[in-house]
């Protein structure tokens, strides 16, 4: 299902704490009811790719949300924000959940909404993804790209603002889970993506992990040399299956 037509626009939304912060939302034009989709952005930021990727979902028939998880850092570039963000210490766990929780209250919140709610994230996002539908009620279906450190096999990686490993958390998810990954990617490296496999295994969790050959991290960006086109054009493709068998 693919809609020619759609609506794109910056938007406020109510975060951790009730921080008004700023959002990228593009729906498919029309009345709907559509489903939803909350985008949590690479570690580059709140960038053009991450709204084309917006973008994206909308086309194929979603209502999608990308949070600016940067947005108290001030104004700036994706580069400039991101480093501030790191050079804080990261983005806080409670406080990228608290952005997702209401990232997924606004969608709820919209006429055209059919009340069903995903996530979907990139990179770090992929990590804050599975961290979320570990923490959160009410996400439908969860998407993993190539998030990294959800597997800590160093505790030194642990800091006051990512205290826990999110696979520690795994006995909590509720939702199905989509994992794509690369087999050259170093974070997650495959060894690690075999132990999330395990430990989801172990506990009965329902999931279904993707792994392509040829391919290393970011392999769905195109302005990037990791960009590979067959592998990202059939993730894309698993992807919204995925979330049009869970979200309706």
């Amino acid at each position: 299902m693919s809609y020619r037509g759609m609506i794109a626009d910056i938007v406020t939304f109510k975060g951790h704490n009730g921080d008004v912060g700023e959002a990228y939302y593009a729906r498919p034009a029309g009345k709907g009811p559509f489903p939803g989709v909350v985008l949590i952005h690479h570690m580059p930021g709140w960038d053009d790719w991450c709204m084309e990727a917006t973008r994206k979902l909308a086309h194929h028939g979603i209502a999608a949300i990308a949070p600016h998880l940067y947005f108290r850092h001030g104004p700036g570039t994706p580069d400039d924000l991101a480093a501030k963000a790191r050079a804080s210490g990261g983005v806080s766990d409670d406080q990228v959940v608290g952005d997702v929780a209401g990232a997924m209250a606004f969608l709820r919140a919209q006429p055209e909404a059919n009340g069903k709610v995903g996530v979907i994230g990139f990179c770090s996002g992929g990590r804050q993804t599975f961290l979320s539908a570990c923490r959160l009620e009410g996400i439908d279906a969860a998407v993993n790209c190539w998030g990294g450190n959800v597997v800590v096999d160093d505790p030194a990686q642990l800091t006051p603002q990512r205290p826990v490993a999110p696979i520690d958390l795994s006995a909590n998810l509720k939702a199905p889970l989509l994992g794509l990954f690369g087999n050259d990617d170093k974070n997650p490296s495959p060894a690690q993506v075999d132990t999330l496999e395990e430990k989801l295994k172990s506990l009965g969790k329902t999931y279904d992990f993707h792994r392509y050959d040829g391919a290393g991290h970011g392999f769905f960006a195109a302005e990037r040399p990791g960009y590979r086109p067959e592998q990202a054009t059939d993730g894309w493709q698993k992807v919204m299956t995925f979330f049009h068998k869970h979200l309706g």
